[in-house]
């Protein structure tokens, strides 16, 4: 039955997504949403990393992570946003096989690498709260740099190596509810044992998601520990420092092992809204809350602005 089923299977060159609104006033407004956040996005990310690369003041290991995350979260929203933008009002929504796969691979990639750096972004906040005679040499360039490529390394073989070596066989449509080409909605168009799939996305999911999560929670634990052995008038600006690496961790793992580690990660019309929390929200909502909430940053671009003045008015 199985090679009757091989030799019966259409090739797919193309896949068709739904997206999300049928009539034309709520795609409308989904365009201004969208675009809107994809300008954040780009102006937020960009901001966050010119800012630290032209300010020497910002030069450590902590920022240096910091630009890192902006720089994914810029290629993270490239990924999907623009081809959802022209889905919106297009008749046929509609991408190629080899452009669904690449979306699907750079989106694993790119997720992954953000989970790693997250991780690695709590240890340094640890580092520099618990053991702060350390912070210099433990969180080096060069451990930031080794950091940087285990991070893609890791990522890549983890989540898009296993994929390209083995890759889906498809023969049960080419018609995905969601606004992207997503690994869970893929899968459910795919041939053979879907279970034996799910069984190893579960798995590599633990090593990606639920283990860099448990480290975050346990660095700060030990950083809320120390923080209240810190005299009280000090407590508030470290707490809204590790407040702003909580509310990036909570928001992204969240919606992600929900997706990726909830109840036997069967897809359905609900994945796509969960996932646009990771997939799009995050990505523009990470550089308004480390922006917002880090004085330094905040110092740091006022001086650009006064040089920028000052050099225009001489």
């Amino acid at each position: 039955m199985k090679n009757i089923d091989l030799v019966n299977q259409t090739l797919v060159k193309e896949f068709v997504l739904t997206g999300f609104a049928d009539n034309f006033q709520m795609r409308i407004f989904q365009f201004i949403v969208f675009l809107a956040i994809y300008m954040l996005s780009i102006l937020g990310n960009s901001f966050l990393i010119f800012t630290v690369i032209v300010s020497p003041q910002l030069h450590t290991a902590m920022y240096y992570f910091l630009c890192n995350l902006s720089f994914i979260d810029l290629c993270y929203t490239s990924c999907t946003i623009p081809k959802l933008l022209l889905d919106i009002f297009s008749k046929y929504q509609k991408i190629s096989y080899i452009g669904c796969m690449m979306q699907m691979y750079v989106g694993l990639l790119l997720g992954a690498a953000e989970c790693f750096l997250l991780a690695v972004m709590a240890y340094d906040r640890y580092i520099a709260i618990c053991l702060p005679l350390y912070y210099t040499t433990i969180m080096s360039w060069r451990v930031c740099r080794y950091c940087t490529v285990m991070i893609l390394l890791g990522s890549f073989f983890l989540c898009t190596f296993p994929n390209i070596l083995k890759p889906l066989v498809f023969c049960r449509g080419n018609t995905m509810d969601h606004f992207a080409c997503e690994l869970l909605g893929i899968l459910e168009l795919a041939c053979g044992d879907i279970a034996a799939y799910k069984l190893q996305i579960f798995i590599l999911s633990i090593f990606i998601l639920f283990l860099p999560f448990s480290f975050i929670v346990v660095s700060y634990i030990c950083i809320i520990i120390s923080i209240l052995k810190i005299k009280s008038d000090s407590r508030s600006r470290t707490f809204s420092t590790c407040a702003s690496h909580l509310t990036v961790v909570f928001m992204f793992y969240g919606t992600s092992m929900s997706v990726y580690m909830g109840q036997g990660m069967r897809f359905s019309s609900k994945s796509k809204y969960v996932s646009l929390i990771y997939g799009v929200i995050s990505p523009v909502s990470n550089p308004i809350i480390y922006s917002l909430r880090n004085n330094e940053v905040k110092r740091a671009f006022s001086k650009i602005l006064e040089k920028y003045f000052i050099s225009r008015l001489t």
